[in-house]
């Protein structure tokens, strides 16, 4: 079964924080750390960090959710990251992932 993610990537503890949705968090967290889009906000401001995701069976809980956080002040945001992750580590730095391919 495939599920969906809601994220939150960052630059830096309490730093620029960006919201994303995706049916495949590996490649995706791949497609902000190696920059693939230049011009993309997460490139812009070097959100390269994973600090914070939800799983979810349907895309469209996902995107109801990732809608709700974006309206969300960002005191709840930064709240919401630091109970899960306290010391803003990257969450994806074990994740082994091969940033010689990417899905097309």
């Amino acid at each position: 079964m495939k599920l969906w993610q809601v994220y939150i990537m960052a630059n830096k503890p309490k730093g620029v924080l960006y919201i994303g949705v995706t049916d495949n968090i590996e490649e995706r967290v791949k497609e902000h750390k190696l920059k693939v889009y230049p011009k993309a906000f997460t490139s812009r401001y070097n959100c390269n960090k994973l600090v914070y995701f939800e799983e979810f069976e349907e895309g469209f809980d996902a995107i109801k959710r990732e809608k709700q956080f974006k309206k969300w002040k960002r005191d709840w945001k930064i709240e919401l990251i630091e109970e899960m992750n306290p010391n803003w580590s990257d969450l994806s730095t074990n994740w082994n992932l091969n940033f010689n391919t990417l899905r097309k």
